[in-house]
């Protein structure tokens, strides 16, 4: 993708993703593993705030390219196995909330084999994308914005 038209893409993004409002906290925070549990079990998010979103991830199958120009994506694998691939040029992209970009694809990128127990760091602003996922896979996922 042309860099004027990726910058246009951001620029235009949709409000389609509900923003973050609420400050981080302040109070030391306890999830106790019960409702640890449940998340995973859900795919739910623990606590989302102006500074970071912490979730416990659950996919069964492939995702959408995801760019996301604010957001440090860290990964940790807590069950199963996936395909991951980063960085190179996304295919088709659309907005889709401000600072976020999908696609359907990615050419060129970095695959990465994920199983239990790896943690990968995505930086803000490199294309990212889980295009194989064979079984459950679960994974500790925080968002850390700029």
């Amino acid at each position: 993708m042309k860099p004027i038209a990726f910058a246009a893409l951001l620029a235009f993004g949709f409000a389609s993703r509900a923003a973050a409002t609420d400050a981080p906290p302040t109070d030391v925070m306890l999830f106790e593993h019960a409702k640890v549990d449940d998340a995973f079990a859900k795919g739910l998010p623990l606590l989302i705030n102006t500074s970071y979103k912490i979730s416990a991830a659950r996919r069964v199958m492939a995702g959408t390219v995801e760019f996301h120009a604010r957001d440090t994506d860290i990964i940790y694998v807590t069950e199963g196995t996936a395909t991951f691939v980063t960085g190179g040029a996304m295919v088709d992209p659309k907005p889709t909330g401000p600072n976020e970009i999908h696609a359907t694809a990615i050419t060129g990128g970095v695959t990465h084999h994920l199983t239990k127990g790896d943690m990968i760091v995505v930086p803000a602003g490199t294309p990212h994308w889980f295009s194989e996922v064979p079984g459950t896979f679960l994974y500790l996922l925080i968002k850390v914005t700029k």
